[in-house]
């Protein structure tokens, strides 16, 4: 039967395939693909794994027998019959190898994959009695993991396949038949950064916002998604054909043959669209009144960069470093020269362009790993993290600065710290900057000169702007943080996302005033949060005096043609009305008429308003 579940659009498009729930387990459960020569070592492991339980419950089954009734109840031994009959169960079996040979789920995915299909099968059976054997197969499914984690598994590298992000696409892949979606509780950012390389053609989470980390890193995937779908885990079964509405943030399970032709026809105009804005990527970001509007890429990885080059990036405005710690324990953290590989990695992939590293910004939402989740703290958002966590463990700090200046030896580096507030920190940060630049120096090692640049984040910050001048050669507005901060909204907690808006009279002030003090002093300003891909707000940014947007590459085309189609000078006094309105919300959608506009066929935008 057909339903939609609606959520927050996060990633506009369509995509349209079978969802692939990713099962909770009590047992850490591994999730990746497998290449096809692994598939029986795979299926191996699971038949060693399943050995090892039939011959513990088959000891147990000897131990009952030689006790009395007292000792071991009927029920017991029963009980020990039922976990043997479910481990030999063939409908497990043969699922388990379905999931392993046709998907190239890794074993311990397949596993689970499989055992909330059949859990499925005992909630809908009308017998109580039979309905509760499903906590017996959770129960020998745990078993079965955990003796698998006991078996030597090498990690195996996830494909290195690219994403898809059309159904033909998919189609062509040799190893998956049909596109999949992935429909999860919730994905931390090191599951996302797993992900990033596998053929998911969209994603559904339960839970988060608009500018969520899994919302953003599923943004720079350039495919659809949505969260805060709250139950569509519970409700969408393994396998079904799902629809993904990126545009209206809704979910359709089971759709209809009439839907997913209307859906199918949407999905192929989004591509029609996507090749006519392909023909800006050479063109120059200026507006009709001859404004420069630098358009730079957000990345996660340092082969991001090769994407942002192509994309049309003059630049990359955020290297998100936290990405290259994810997944990894303190004592695993990467070193200075896997870090010094991965950034000079980056300034090589942006071909002598700039390149801005923010340092590491891990905490609240974005934890290294799960061991690392803040659950101590009432308020992790307001707890250690960014350039707090930095500080706090100079040496892990040190080690990333050194990396970084080493790297600046091989090409144009701006280096932007994250969330500071006091200028007690600026401080620490300049003098352990200062550090180890004479570290370097001891080691005779060469390194670059960098522009430091400082994270707009915090209204304490947006409102001693001049002191933030006084220390630092540029400035980025973080507005994902700024609005939460300035409103008190959990951007990750669905239940109060409606209250999460840009457009506040607050936050459009703030950033004004960011823009203008900037303007006033020489010095230059971005905007690296998710209102620079925003194209609604493209024109009022431009009308507030905003000449560096910083984005996913995947939106970098569609902001260019709203610079190419806008005059700056008649946005300005438009914008000074919005930021001056009680709701700007509903001047902001509603910008002076523009000229009619004519494109050429190289892409070029010419106006013919007086012709």
């Amino acid at each position: 039967m057909t339903f939609s579940i609606h959520g927050q659009a996060v990633a506009r498009g369509i995509a349209i395939g079978r969802a692939v729930l990713v099962a909770s387990s009590r047992v850490d459960v591994a999730h990746y693909f497998i290449k096809p020569e692994q598939v029986e070592a795979e299926i191996d492991r699971v038949r060693a794994g399943r050995n090892t339980v039939v011959d513990e419950i088959h000891r147990l089954q000897v131990s009952v027998s030689q006790m009395g009734p007292k000792e071991a109840p009927h029920e017991l031994a029963a009980l020990l019959d039922v976990h043997l009959m479910l481990l030999q169960d063939e409908e497990l079996i043969s699922g388990v190898k379905h999931w392993i040979t046709d998907r190239l789920y890794n074993a311990e995915w397949a596993v689970t994959t499989q055992l909330e299909v059949i859990a499925r099968q005992f909630d809908e059976m009308e017998d109580s009695y039979l309905r509760e054997r499903k906590a017996d197969l959770e129960q020998i499914t745990e078993k079965v993991l955990r003796a698998m984690k006991g078996v030597a598994s090498p990690m195996v590298p996830m494909a290195t396949r690219a994403s898809r992000t059309t159904q033909q696409d998919l189609l062509l892949d040799d190893t998956v038949d049909v596109p999949l979606i992935l429909v999860a509780h919730d994905l931390s950012p090191a599951d996302m950064l797993q992900f990033k390389q596998s053929v998911f053609a969209g994603f559904v989470t339960d839970v988060g916002g608009k500018t969520s980390h899994t919302a953003i890193v599923a943004r720079s995937l350039d495919i659809p998604a949505v969260v805060g779908a709250r139950s569509s885990s519970q409700l969408v079964r393994q396998d079904d054909w799902v629809i993904i509405d990126g545009d209206a943030g809704v979910i359709i399970a089971d759709p209809s043959p009439i839907i997913l032709a209307e859906y199918g026809f949407k999905q192929r105009q989004a591509e029609l669209e996507r090749g006519r804005l392909s023909r800006l990527r050479h063109t120059p970001a200026v507006t009709l009144d001859g404004q420069k509007v630098e358009l730079l890429a957000n990345i996660e990885m340092p082969d991001d960069a090769i994407g942002a080059v192509k994309a049309g990036a003059v630049g990359v405005g955020l290297f998100r470093s936290e990405f290259l710690f994810m997944g990894r324990q303190n004592d695993d953290l990467p070193d200075e020269e896997q870090q010094y590989d991965a950034y000079k990695r980056a300034i090589d992939g942006m071909q002598g362009m700039p390149v801005t590293i923010r340092t590491i910004d891990v905490g609240a939402d974005k934890q290294l790993n799960e061991s690392h989740r803040d659950e101590g703290h009432l308020n992790p958002a307001l707890g250690l993290r960014a350039i707090r966590w930095s500080l706090a463990d100079p040496a892990m700090f040190m080690t990333q600065l050194r990396a970084i200046l080493r790297a600046a030896a091989h090409g144009r580096v701006n280096l932007l710290i994250p969330m500071l507030a006091h200028v007690s920190e600026i401080r620490q940060t300049l003098a352990l900057l200062g550090q180890a630049r004479a570290e370097l120096d001891r080691r005779g090692d060469s390194y670059g000169p960098v522009q430091l640049g400082a994270m707009i984040e915090i209204p304490a910050a947006a409102l001693t702007l001049k002191l933030f001048l006084k220390y630092f050669d540029f400035l980025s507005i973080g507005t994902n943080d700024l609005i939460q901060y300035t409103l008190a909204i959990d951007r990750d907690d669905e239940s109060v996302a409606h209250l999460y808006d840009p457009l506040h009279p607050a936050v459009l002030r703030l950033v004004a005033d960011t823009i203008a003090e900037c303007q006033a002093q020489g010095k230059s300003v971005s905007v690296c949060g998710e209102m620079a891909g925003d194209v609604t707000l493209t024109r009022l940014l431009l009308g507030l005096g905003l000449r560096s947007f910083s984005m996913h590459p995947a939106q970098i085309l569609a902001v260019k043609q709203e610079v190419l189609k806008a005059n700056a000078g008649k946005l300005a006094p438009w914008a000074q009305e919005v930021l001056a309105a009680e709701d700007p919300a509903q001047l902001a959608h509603a910008p002076p008429a523009e000229p009619r506009l004519l494109r050429s066929d190289v892409g070029q935008w010419t106006d013919v308003s007086t012709s």
